[in-house]
């Protein structure tokens, strides 16, 4: 190990990675700051110039700064515009955006730096570490464990509802479930719910439904409310994060960047799904204090899913570099252009190109220092964003908001969809229904389906829910994440009623 530590720092310091190192977070970052090119798109488009370098280490490095930077830089329009084009940037906007409303944006964008540079940090150091060793649990999870893992992300719907909104939670996640199973279904490769529109026949985009349900209504908002916050013309201050909130957010990052790489880790979970877990379970291990501030501009509630998702990112090249199987959409990308190069990731990886696995790993920690030192000092220039007027923000985010949704499906009709869906979504949020469950609902609800279908026709039935021990555990997890709200406010109103007795 030492040795391949040795041949992949040398590898990674060479003047050509260290260009491919910045130039693929340069990339990745201000590129991924628009909503609707997330990683995907962006490695996309990058893969023919990768491949045309014909070094497989700094191909590799090249699309691996790309994705750890696009998901660095999508948190930026999460946090400034409401409109996460990411969906692993999505738990980012809950707390980040009040913050950018207090007229703290610049202090936002501090805490997702450091938080990002963080996870991603520790990511790849567990990466170094552990990636052998994990190769081997990443086999353990079939589709009956990925079905179970999904049930346990739904179940932290209660972290994004407020005082008395879970029933509202609940409705709109069934309300997000029901929507992912517009398309060609799991079972049968027939069309469900298209009503005939050809469009449809692939399901809504998750681009448009992002769009529709937090950067639209931001900006009728503007439209309708305009005494409220919509451009402040003043200076971007408050940079700079206190010591008693760098304290309280510190245990937050230790324990997501641990469990972000974990779940990075399993393939098919990815950023995403960690970082809802992340923010759901900081939520419900907070104060009851601390639990009100949540969704309403929380440093912790900002701290939590932008720690996860780069930790997951990390993560997610665990199974792509020692399994050769992808995590994530973006890592089968990764793993395509690693076959266009002549590289066969596997077990044998390590032995046969140990300078490509070794200088990838090294590279992260040299793209995560990159990045730290790139973004701070362009916090104040970033978040004069807000410092728009707001006759120009309005058509700005209009435009980022239609541009981002016809980029991700490349079809008009997706306009139609985000106008209708954006409409409904303002009228949802003036009745104070929380969004954010609906959109969870949507991401996990077509993944959930896949591995449902798999396991019932592996197992003729739901047996697999008692044969397997581990599907069980997290399935037993999932109904304890639904209890212990219910159970926290019961106890919360029996110790205020014995104060109300005098107890």
């Amino acid at each position: 190990m030492l040795e391949g530590l040795l041949i992949g720092l040398q590898t990674a310091l060479s003047i050509q990675n260290l260009l491919m190192v910045i130039a693929g977070c340069l990339i990745g970052t201000f590129i991924g700051m628009l909503p609707g090119l997330g990683p995907m798109s962006i490695i996309a488009i990058m893969i023919p110039v990768a491949i045309s370098m014909g070094d497989p280490s700094a191909a590799l490095i090249l699309l691996a700064g790309v994705y750890y930077g696009a998901i660095f830089g999508g948190s930026t329009s999460s946090i400034l515009l409401n409109a996460p084009g990411v969906a692993g940037t999505v738990a980012s906007s809950f707390d980040g955006y009040p913050m950018a409303r207090q007229g703290k944006a610049g202090k936002a964008l501090t805490v997702a730096a450091i938080a990002s540079f963080a996870g991603g940090t520790i990511g790849a150091i567990l990466l170094m570490i552990f990636a052998p060793a994990l190769s081997s649990v990443a086999l353990l999870f079939h589709s009956s464990e990925y079905f179970a893992l999904m049930v346990v992300g739904l179940s932290a719907i209660a972290a994004f509802a407020g005082t008395g909104q879970v029933a509202k939670a609940l409705l709109m996640t069934l309300l997000g479930l029901i929507m992912a199973t517009v398309g060609e279904g799991a079972l049968f490769n027939m069309p469900r719910f298209t009503m005939g529109v050809m469009d449809l026949q692939s399901g809504f985009g998750f681009i448009t439904l992002a769009m529709a349900m937090f950067a639209l209504p931001e900006a009728l908002f503007l439209v309708l409310k305009k005494k409220e916050m919509g451009g402040d013309s003043g200076e971007i201050s408050d940079l700079r994060i206190t010591r008693a909130e760098a304290k309280s957010i510190a245990p937050v990052i230790g324990r997501q960047s641990l469990q972000g790489f974990f779940i990075g880790v399993l393939p098919g979970a990815g950023a995403t799904i960690a970082s809802f877990l992340g923010y759901a379970v900081e939520r419900n291990i907070a104060t009851k204090e601390e639990q009100d501030e949540f969704g309403k501009g929380s440093i912790k509630g900002l701290a939590a899913p932008e720690t996860a998702n780069n930790a997951a990112c990390t993560g997610s090249f665990v199974p792509l570099l020692t399994l050769g199987i992808p995590g994530s959409g973006t890592t089968a990308i990764l793993l395509g252009a690693l076959i266009a190069l002549n590289v066969t990731p596997g077990p044998r990886l390590m032995i046969d190109e140990p300078q490509v696995f070794w200088a990838v790993i090294m590279s992260m920690f040299i793209g995560n220092l990159v990045l730290l030192i790139l973004n701070l000092p362009l916090i104040p220039y970033i978040a004069k964003v807000l410092s728009v007027p707001r006759n120009y923000l309005i058509p700005f985010i209009l435009f980022f908001t239609l541009m981002g949704a016809y980029i991700g499906q490349n079809n008009a009709t997706e306009l139609l969809l985000l106008v209708g869906f954006g409409v409904c979504a303002t009228a949802l949020r003036f009745a104070d229904y929380p969004l954010a469950p609906l959109l969870i609902g949507f991401i996990l609800g077509g993944m959930m389906e896949d591995n449902f279908a798999r396991s019932m026709q592996l197992y003729d039935g739901v047996a697999f829910i008692w044969e397997r021990p581990m599907t069980l555990a997290l399935l037993v997890l999932a109904a304890l994440l639904v209890a212990l709200p219910s159970y926290r406010a019961r106890r919360a109103r029996l110790r205020a009623a014995g104060v109300a007795d005098g107890d």
